[in-house]
């Protein structure tokens, strides 16, 4: 991603969060004019593991998050303006050590 993302356009929100973890993952699913769903997120410090149903594109933008992606050995580092793809029906790790991460996800 070549810069970050201020604004999405043209959508409709859902208004009831989606609340993980004891609060410390919150999301607000948005379904953009062309029919595309995306979540936009905030995670606050901890570890936390999420199962994909479809594929999911995640792009980073405020903080910073360590993953791991379901099958493979290495964490790597991730901040503003860097994304992660993780395959449907798969999964991974995410960590946040201090500070909130923002995110959108995309449903590929």
């Amino acid at each position: 991603m070549s810069e970050q993302i201020q604004e999405i356009r043209d959508v409709t929100v859902g208004v009831l969060a989606n609340v993980y973890f004891d609060g410390k993952v919150v999301s607000h699913g948005i379904r953009l004019a062309d029919g595309s769903r995306k979540t936009l997120g905030l995670i606050y410090p901890g570890e936390f593991h999420f199962g994909t149903g479809a594929p999911e594109r995640m792009e980073i933008v405020a903080g910073d998050c360590v993953v791991r992606i379901d099958g493979e050995e290495d964490t790597k580092n991730y901040s503003v303006g860097s994304s992660f793809d993780v395959a449907g029906n798969s999964g991974f790790s995410i960590s946040v050590n201090e500070g909130i991460c923002q995110y959108i996800c995309s449903f590929l």
